[in-house]
Parts: structure tokens; C-alpha cells; sequence
């Protein structure tokens, strides 16, 4: 990537509860996910892997600030099908990684955004005017998400945020209350807990074998889409058995939106 006329700083690696559209109104949560970049150096270029999107062989959205976003969700009030977010497109990022990978990588240049890289960016980079590139989930083998992870970490010392978006649980099919401040579930609590403590050790093994080692399964993820960026934003950390620091916890319609940086 051109580095002409910017200095990189190292950029950490995230991973992020996303939420949907309606986090945009929760004055909490949109401050938590604000003031968190705020407090970092300002990205080059953001990729984001996003739960929302699951396509193998690997494969990189477009590179076109013209195409719209996907409204991918239902069930909302008519704005939120009329949100934008025109951030620039990042075509030097998608070369870079296309020659870094070893193993194949495609794209679909009409494929924009979805609500899992906008919903937080309209609340960490409200101004849109940081190149923007979406990655697909190929797998969801943990150690294979890890080696992914691995091979984008030097994208990181090009000034490149890496961005994991999923939520930490997300069993909505198993949810009994339909507000910002349910009383989170049990089987919600105990993941997230066992998540955070697992995380603190630096015990990856452990957390890549979560579906028979962590409470609250299969409840917290009956689908494991949300949870499988984890291993991405870890496998890119410098040292992934160094604790994480985390930068947003607590519990969203009972959901854990427990979110956190490695260095």
C-alpha cells in the first residue's frame, strides 16, 4: 500500500459487537463505541469481517464509494433503510491483500456494506472519510479463522484497522425481552463470562473449542456466525495469549456486547 503523505501508526486489532440499527439511538452504547476510537490513532484504511457476511473462497467487497449499502435486516422503521454511508472505497487495501493471502481471493465489487461494518463505523468514524474495505467470513473453523488473522497482522503497521463484527452472544431466537435493558439470560451471563475470563488467560485453545467448553451453548450461538470473527482480530494480534483490553461490556437486549482491542 502507498504510504505517501501518511504516517502509519500501528492500529490494534477489534473486535466489536455491531448491533442493530437501533444502537444508532442508544446514546450509551454510541457513546461507548465513540469515545473507543477516539482514544486511537486515526486508521489509514479499515477491513472490517463482518458476521453478515459469509462466502467462501475469501472474498473482498467492492471498492466503489458509488455503491449503496445493504439494508440487511427487517422489521425496522423506515429511516433505517435510508441510512448512508459513503466512505471511501480502499483499492490499494484489496490488492494488498489479494498478494498477501496465499490462497485464493475474489471479489464482487457491487457488494456493499452491510449493517455489520456501518451500524458501529456511523458511531467510531461518523465523518465516513476513511477508506472502507469488507471482507468474507470463508470458514468457520477456528484455527483456520485464527491463520487468516495471522496473515493480514502486518496490514496492521500499514496503519490498517482490523476489525472483527459479530456480538459476543447472540441467541435472539432464544431472547424473552425486546429491550435495550432486558435482564440479560443466564446462558447469555455465563458465555459471557467464561468468554472474558478464557480471554484474560490467553487461552485460545480453549476459546476455539468454546462449542463443547462454554456455558450457555448452544443458546449463546445456536448459529456461530457472530462469534467466528473473534479468532480473525486474534489471530492478527501481536501475541494472542496477551490479555485483551476490553473497551465496551454490558448487555443489549440481554446480549453480550462485550468488545475489545489486541495490540
Amino acid at each position: 500500500m502507498s504510504t505517501s503523505n501518511f504516517t502509519a501508526s500501528k492500529m490494534p486489532a477489534l473486535y466489536i459487537g455491531h448491533g442493530a440499527p437501533p444502537l444508532l439511538e442508544d446514546a450509551r452504547w454510541s457513546g461507548e463505541l465513540g469515545a473507543w476510537s477516539s482514544a486511537l490513532a486515526t486508521p489509514k484504511a479499515i477491513l472490517v469481517i463482518s458476521a453478515h457476511w459469509e462466502s467462501a473462497p475469501l472474498t473482498l467487497g467492492t471498492t466503489d464509494p458509488g455503491v449503496g449499502l445493504i439494508y440487511d435486516f427487517g422489521g425496522f422503521a423506515p429511516k433505517y433503510y435510508n441510512l448512508q454511508y459513503p466512505a471511501p472505497g480502499a483499492p490499494e487495501l484489496a490488492a494488498r491483500i489479494t498478494s498477501m493471502m496465499g490462497e485464493p481471493v475474489t471479489q464482487q465489487p457491487r457488494r456493499g456494506l452491510d449493517h455489520g461494518a456501518y451500524i458501529p463505523l456511523m458511531k467510531m468514524y461518523p465523518d465516513a472519510n476513511i477508506p472502507v474495505l469488507q471482507m468474507s467470513i470463508p470458514t468457520y473453523d477456528p484455527q483456520k479463522l485464527f491463520d487468516i488473522g495471522r496473515k493480514l497482522a502486518p496490514l496492521r503497521d500499514e496503519g490498517v484497522m482490523i476489525m472483527g463484527s459479530g456480538f459476543l452472544t447472540h441467541g435472539l431466537a432464544f431472547l424473552t425481552e425486546f429491550q435495550i435493558d432486558a435482564t440479560p439470560p443466564n446462558w447469555s451471563v455465563e458465555f459471557d463470562l467464561w468468554a472474558k475470563e478464557v480471554l484474560s488467560r490467553g487461552a485460545i485453545d480453549e476459546l476455539m473449542n468454546y462449542k463443547s467448553l462454554a456455558p450457555g451453548m448452544p443458546y449463546a450461538h445456536p448459529t456461530v456466525e457472530h462469534f467466528a470473527p473473534i479468532f480473525i482480530t486474534l489471530g492478527a494480534a501481536t501475541n494472542a495469549e496477551v490479555a485483551p483490553d476490553t473497551a465496551i461490556d454490558g448487555y443489549w437486549m440481554g446480549l453480550s456486547k462485550r468488545s475489545f482491542q489486541v495490540a
